[in-house]
């Protein structure tokens, strides 16, 4: 497997796959062909459906100055759901042409090129493995991490950190209407201050920690600069209980910058055998892989166990199975906002079921990834970061029905 900070990029909004991939793909390809005097670029699959709504075009002409941004929908016959077509010009000859995939979390890869992304750090593939080593040798999943990846680490997620909190205190501060036409309201604000006069603890836990998320994702819509955790459509959900642990119940630095690290071995695993990308498995392989980050995080922040931490993480997955990525006008508000906020929640849930349940557990980690990766590749394409189908079609098809009633 590969480097833990692979999992946390920071970069502008709203989609890792679609602003943070493209942004860098098109930086990268610039960088190779300084010379050229013109520049293509043709979006296919899933950054042509809903690339506008995402910001595709605008991220790739502010990596790429002055380029041409062409999307086809057409187009079929593609290696990965989200490819691009790069080509270079000069003197009206075209001098360079490569594809590139934006291929989930900010990643890219470029076609049959070997990048310095792509060396291998954990000589373990899976989780099982890791916990058979970790057993074998009697140390931790941090013990390991900070054995294979070194002191450097530590410094990035202390930088990843910085940047969640930042974009946590920016979500809570602002308030006005979030850019793309759906004329959606920032939440973050009032929900963080909407006390109600008889709330229990328990509430106020969940609302508060729901503000927090609706803070992030809401600035991730406003293409403002947020953390891949483990995508940017999911980048609320990690962010908002850890920010909560720290700031309201007193979590030393020392121990987020623990359990983020911890949250990134699992997003890890998650990357390696299945997918984080929406346009390849469905929102499962984002919210179902942010909430499993989550559970695993806090369950490692408690001084849970592995098996308990392995436990956490597999409630949190095995209960996201099936979720279709099907944002409404192609932008990442509706559902994803909201989205965020409840998959917090779930992964606390995920984690008090695993404090008491992790020793009747038959389902592991392994497996529900496994799961997650089949039942992504089954769901039909509409549900695949398309707009095609789900709520984006239906929200469509309603709002024409009433203009038409008008």
């Amino acid at each position: 497997m590969k480097s833990i900070s692979s999992v946390y990029k920071i970069g502008n909004g709203p989609s890792s796959s679609h602003t943070v991939g493209p942004f860098h793909a098109a930086q990268t390809f610039g960088s190779r062909y300084p010379d050229a005097d013109a520049y293509r670029v043709t979006l296919y699959g899933s950054l042509a459906f809903t690339g506008e709504g995402h910001g595709t075009g605008k991220a790739i002409r502010e990596g790429l100055p002055g380029a041409e941004v062409i999307f086809d929908p057409d187009e079929t016959d593609l290696p990965h759901p989200n490819t691009m077509r790069f080509q270079a010009y000069k003197g009206g000859k075209e001098i360079a042409s490569l594809r590139i995939f934006s291929i989930g979390g900010g990643s890219i890869r470029i076609e049959n090129e070997y990048s310095e992304e792509d060396k291998e750090v954990y000589p373990q593939k899976n989780f099982s493995e890791i916990l058979e080593l970790c057993n074998q040798e009697k140390i931790s999943l941090l013990q390991l991490i900070y054995i294979l990846e070194g002191a450097p680490l530590r410094e990035y997620l202390r930088k990843v950190w910085r940047a969640m909190q930042d974009s946590v205190e920016r979500g809570l501060a602002t308030e006005g209407i979030l850019p793309g036409g759906l004329n959606l309201t920032r939440k973050a604000k009032y929900l963080y201050e909407k006390r109600c006069y008889n709330e229990s603890s328990d509430v106020a836990m969940n609302r508060v920690i729901a503000a927090y998320a609706y803070a992030v994702s809401e600035e991730n819509a406003a293409e403002n600069v947020v953390v891949t955790a483990p995508t940017c459509g999911s980048c609320g959900v990690l962010p908002s209980i850890l920010y909560y642990m720290h700031h309201d119940r007193g979590f030393p630095e020392e121990d987020i910058l623990d359990a983020l690290a911890v949250a990134g071995l699992l997003g890890n695993v998650i990357r390696t055998n299945a997918s984080i990308s929406g346009a390849e498995c469905g929102c499962q392989a984002e919210i179902g892989s942010a909430c499993s980050m989550a559970a695993g995080a806090v369950a490692s922040l408690f001084g849970l166990s592995i098996d308990q931490i392995e436990y956490a993480a597999e409630i949190a997955m095995e209960h996201n199975l099936g979720l279709t990525c099907d944002p409404v006008n192609g932008l990442v508000q509706i559902p994803c906002i909201e989205r965020n906020a409840v998959a917090a929640m779930r992964a606390l849930s995920a984690v008090n079921l695993s404090r008491f349940l992790y020793a009747t557990r038959k389902i592991s980690f392994d497996e529900v990834v496994a799961t997650m990766y089949r039942t992504g590749l089954d769901l039909n394409e509409k549900y695949r970061e398309t707009s095609h189908g789900g709520l984006a079609q239906i929200y469509k098809e309603y709002s024409s029905q009433e203009r038409k009633t008008d």
